[in-house]
This record gives structure tokens, C-alpha cells and sequence, in this order.
């Protein structure tokens, strides 16, 4: 698909910056706010001054959170294109920064995505389901954040502060943990009622939960990740996203790194497919006879659970491609010429 505009956008909490590149230069910049009224405002100046269709277009922006959400719902509604990036990829573009403001922001988006067109990631709007379900897991991940910042209060004081108040913090904090393992419970139950509502949702929750190491909460992390697999396909993909991926770092004859993973990932989806590794390895099967092998072997523990990690997810994404649970003992169907 070729576009002629390429509209860079700093997105804030109360106002939009955008910025149109198109021909090598910066063609148009304005300052809105960010609702209706000014999206709306500029869009319909951008349609004026350029005489164009909506297909010409495309809005880049980063990938950073919900206040983008006013201006996606305008550009899905007028069919414009959106290519959502991550901050980082744009940051190492434009190396060491000198001088930083919104409007210069989305003149370094814009120009961005123009020099990296061929590069271009379409934007798939995820249903609204998804959406929801991205919220639950958003309201579980603060609960838990919260008990473990709870729990650690407790533990961390025992033995070096006084017992009266180690006695105290425990009285008041306990019952505050165990509401908060109910409101835990109550979410988790929304989450899984809402898988099981929608029969798309439910069918790759219930490929994803065969795969050994795979729960209820990783299937449905693995699900909003990928936005049901439209916008992470791969397996490779999904390794390096979550940071399981190693990398050599080698160079010449004199530079001979031991191959690692890289730090820049989805913390949280390592996390999780750390937890999935945990449960696999406890298991009995292959992944355990593997865990078992490769640290006797004398390899690193947290190397061998990123494999093991690796692992998982290639079997959950073959399982996907080939719309089948997971089999242990899974034999390829041979067709014939």
C-alpha cells in the first residue's frame, strides 16, 4: 500500500501534536486538544489543505497507553491508516536526543515513519472484546502488584524491626491481603467468564490451555499480546518480544560473547512465560527431562528456563497454526501428491 502523507503524532493526556511529512520535508503542524472537537478540527483541515482521500494518509504514533484512544476511534471510523510503533524503535533512530518537546516529538514520528515506509506495520484494531479483556487483565496486574508490595512489608520488616510493630503491620495488613486475594479471585472469574462468552476467544484459550506450562492467565496475556494472532504471527516474533530470544555478540576474530537475550522486551510477558517454564518443568514430560539434562550439564538456570520458555511458545503458536490441541506424542498427517 503506498500513502503520500505520513502523519507523525505525539499523543499527551490533553492535547495532540501532529506533524505531516510527505516529499522530504514537513509539510503542516498543529497543536490540539485531545477530544472530538480537535481531532475532528484537524482532520478536516487536512483534508482541505492536501485535497486528498483518506487512503493517502497515514497516522504513526507511538504505542504507549489508552490516551491515544480518542484519535483511533476517528481514524477507524474515517478508514485512515494507523501504524503504532514502539517508542524505543523511534528513540535509536534519531540516536542521542538534543532538546525535547511535543512539537518536535511528532516531527521526529513523522519523519520516522516516512524514511522507514517500507518498514510499515498496519495497525489492526482489536475487538472490543479484546479490549475488555486487556482491561481485566490490566486490574488484576494492580492487584497483584499491590498484595506483593503488602506481602514484601511484612516479610522484609520481620527480625529487624521492633515485634510491636512488626505485630501491628501484620494486623493491619493481613486482612487487607486476603480482600484483596478475594477481588483477585472475583477478576479472574470476569476474565475466564468473558473468554467463554465469546466463541473466538474461547477456541484459542482452549488450544493455548493444552500446551503444557500454559494457564488460564498466560492463554489470556498470549491472546491480547498477539491480538489474537493477527499482529504477532511468528513464534520467533513472539520469543524476542517477550525477551527469550538469545542473540550472539560476536565480532571479528577477537570478540567472543556468550549469546544472551536482550533486555529490551515485554517484561511481563517474560514474566509470565518464565511462570509457564516453572510449571512445565514440574511436570512430568519432556520439558523436565530437558530442564534436568541442561543443568547438569552445568548451564545456567535462568538460560535453560528461557529455552524452556521458548519452547512453550513455539508449541502454542504450531498448535494455533494448525487449529489442534496440543499432543504429546503428535504425529504430522503425510499428504500424498
Amino acid at each position: 500500500m503506498e500513502f503520500k502523507f505520513f502523519v507523525g503524532v505525539d499523543v499527551s493526556k490533553d492535547t495532540l501534536d501532529f506533524a505531516v511529512y510527505a516529499e522530504e520535508k514537513l509539510q503542516l503542524e498543529r497543536h490540539t486538544t485531545n477530544d472530538a472537537a480537535g481531532i475532528k478540527d484537524f482532520l478536516k483541515e487536512l483534508k482541505k489543505t492536501f485535497s486528498t482521500q483518506p487512503k493517502d494518509f497515514i497516522f504513526c504514533m507511538e504505542h504507549t497507553g489508552i490516551y491515544g484512544n480518542h484519535l483511533l476511534q476517528h481514524l477507524g471510523k474515517q478508514e485512515i491508516a494507523v501504524w503504532l510503533e514502539n517508542p524505543l524503535s523511534i528513540k535509536t533512530y534519531f540516536g542521542i536526543d538534543r532538546g525535547k518537546s511535543d512539537r518536535v516529538d511528532a516531527q521526529r514520528i513523522a519523519e520516522y515513519a516516512y524514511y522507514k515506509r517500507s518498514k510499515i506495520r498496519i495497525w489492526d484494531a482489536p475487538r472490543d472484546v479484546v479490549q475488555k479483556l486487556k482491561n481485566l487483565l490490566s486490574i488484576r496486574d494492580r492487584l497483584v502488584k499491590t498484595r506483593k508490595a503488602l506481602q514484601a512489608s511484612i516479610t522484609s520488616a520481620d527480625g529487624f524491626v521492633d515485634k510491636d510493630l512488626v505485630n501491628t503491620n501484620k494486623k493491619i495488613t493481613e486482612p487487607i491481603i486476603e480482600k484483596l486475594n478475594v477481588q483477585l479471585k472475583i477478576v479472574e472469574k470476569k476474565i475466564q467468564e468473558l473468554i467463554n462468552q465469546d466463541p473466538g476467544l474461547k477456541h484459542l484459550n482452549t488450544i493455548l490451555n493444552s500446551v503444557t506450562g500454559i494457564g488460564a492467565i498466560v492463554s489470556a496475556n498470549i491472546i491480547v499480546a498477539t491480538n489474537e494472532f493477527k499482529d504477532i504471527d511468528d513464534p520467533r516474533k513472539m520469543a524476542c518480544h517477550s525477551g527469550l530470544a538469545p542473540f550472539s555478540y560476536t565480532s571479528g576474530t577477537t570478540i567472543r560473547g556468550r549469546s544472551k537475550v536482550s533486555h529490551r522486551a515485554n517484561k511481563k510477558l517474560k514474566t509470565l512465560f518464565h511462570l509457564a517454564a516453572r510449571s512445565a518443568i514440574t511436570a512430568k514430560g519432556e520439558l523436565r527431562e530437558y530442564y534436568s539434562r541442561k543443568i547438569t550439564e552445568g548451564k545456567n538456570k535462568m538460560a535453560v528456563l528461557n529455552a524452556v520458555g521458548n519452547k512453550i511458545i513455539h508449541r502454542a503458536f504450531a498448535c494455533i497454526k494448525e487449529n489442534r490441541l496440543y499432543e504429546k506424542n503428535y504425529v504430522p498427517v503425510l499428504v500424498k501428491a
